[in-house]
């Protein structure tokens, strides 16, 4: 979980309560680190002398459902859920935590490619949790986007991109449950079990759709993904342990590559990186 910004422990312990200031969650945790993310608040610690993490949710995270993503994997190439209460989950702690950016960013792509796509063949079909979303709820962000009146991405890309994302849908074969978000900052090594993925969002697709997360990350250094002879490279990997369709797995990643572009936008966030692989991936 590294790049995550820590923050005061009261705003996290505050977060784990209701609105008459109830502790939401019934464990006693001895605390060792706060952090951060976009979505969540974190508390490292120790619970009956056990390393783990207390993760609450901020209002309208989109991981909300991510305790009944991570139970449906039961384990397999996934962080465990401990235990659950309304608005908070308590995690097992991965030890040391070392993620796969740093693996990248030491010159070691091929090993970090290889390590992805083991933890998405470990992953293989699991029950998706009821309400679980489709990779086609996912592209409802193209017709928001157009019909909108922000033109930061231009709208023939985003049309191209939504055409190919449309008939990818409608064409896939073997559907599961997929991470939804699997790349670098989410893969971390654990001294016990291994490599692991942690906070999945959950979405109901094919394989394929998997990939387009690993080839746009480590998101903020486009020098290590947005090149034709690395995304070669990566796919030369994933198509050789996951058996996976190439051709459509760069067509997703395409218009997986302007939708998050998109989602970028609405957040306020820049896509130039994203934009630049998705011109990459438009070549091929």
């Amino acid at each position: 979980m590294s790049g995550q910004r820590r923050r005061p422990q009261t705003s996290i312990l505050s977060s784990a309560c209701d609105t008459n200031r109830r502790p939401l969650h019934p464990w006693n945790l001895s605390i060792e680190e706060t952090r951060e993310t976009p979505s969540s608040q974190l508390i490292f610690g120790r619970w009956a002398d056990r390393a783990v993490v207390l993760k609450t949710f901020k209002p309208h995270s989109d991981e909300t459902n991510s305790a009944d993503v991570i139970r449906s994997f039961d384990g397999k190439g996934m962080v465990r859920v401990i235990d659950r209460c309304e608005g908070a989950l308590l995690l097992e702690r991965l030890v040391p935590g070392t993620s796969l950016v740093d693996l990248a960013l030491a010159g070691d792509d091929k090993s970090a490619t290889g390590i992805l796509a083991q933890v998405i063949e470990t992953m293989d079909s699991p029950p998706p949790p009821s309400r679980c979303p489709s990779v086609e709820d996912w592209g409802r962000a193209f017709d928001r986007y157009l019909q909108g009146s922000n033109e930061s991405i231009a709208k023939a890309l985003v049309e191209e991109a939504q055409r190919t994302y449309l008939s990818l849908c409608e064409s896939q074969t073997r559907r599961r449950l997929l991470h939804g978000d699997l790349h670098h900052a989410n893969v971390l090594f654990d001294a016990t079990r291994g490599w692991l993925a942690i906070d999945p969002k959950g979405v109901v697709g094919e394989v394929e759709y998997e990939i387009g997360a690993a080839l746009r990350n480590p998101i903020d250094h486009p020098e290590l993904y947005a090149s034709t002879k690395i995304v070669k490279r990566r796919l030369d990997r994933f198509e050789e342990t996951l058996k996976l369709d190439r051709h459509r797995a760069l067509r997703w990643a395409f218009a997986q590559a302007v939708l998050s572009a998109i989602w970028s936008t609405e957040d306020g966030e820049d896509s130039r990186h994203v934009l630049k692989l998705a011109e990459v991936l438009r070549r091929f």
